[in-house]
Order: C-alpha cells, then sequence, then structure tokens
C-alpha cells in the first residue's frame, strides 16, 4: 500500500453540483477514512476564507491509502464530483509523507 494525492480541478459554476453530488462524494471519503485509509480530505475555497459562500471551490485535495496507482486512479475517476461534472479533471500521483 502506498499514499496518493487526488486534486480534483472544480469546473466553472460548479457550487450547484457540488451540493448535489456532496452526499455521495463524502460517502466514498468515509469508506476510506473508516478502513483506516484516509490521511486528510478537504475542499480548496475560491477565497481566503473557511466560508467562501456563492463563491465557492476551485477544486479537492484527497490523500489517501491505495493498493497501487491503478487503484487509486481508478477510484479517483468514478468519484461522484468528476461524474456530476463538479470537477473538471482530477490528477492522481503517488505521494511521500515525510510529516507529521
Amino acid at each position: 500500500m502506498m499514499l496518493y494525492a487526488i486534486s480534483g480541478t472544480d469546473a466553472p459554476d460548479s457550487l450547484a453540483g457540488r451540493r448535489q453530488a456532496r452526499t455521495a462524494h463524502l460517502a466514498r471519503v468515509t469508506a476510506l477514512r473508516d478502513a483506516g485509509r484516509l490521511v486528510v480530505a478537504g475542499p480548496h475555497p475560491a477565497i481566503d476564507s473557511t466560508e467562501p459562500g456563492t463563491l465557492g471551490y476551485t477544486g479537492s485535495l484527497i490523500i489517501a491509502e491505495f493498493p497501487g496507482l491503478d487503484e487509486a486512479s481508478a477510484w479517483a475517476h468514478a468519484d461522484p464530483y468528476l461524474a456530476a461534472g463538479v470537477w473538471s479533471k482530477v490528477d492522481v500521483k503517488p505521494f511521500i509523507q515525510v510529516m507529521p
């Protein structure tokens, strides 16, 4: 098992779609957490605020453990945010955690 950084980039005007697909997206991330495989996950707000309001988000970052790059990529490309058009693209890269 190795860590992978999954970076989803939001499409323009994706806030409504993000709200609609959020429950399904979070269910998948929660399953990673419950399996002890999640390091961190969360969105990138469009402004320097924890509450971006209608300005929404520019993307998301998930760092989690997978058996390999193919499995991490398959998991990322099956995400409800990608299927709903919230993410315009998703990048998956191996990640080595140095700290903490």
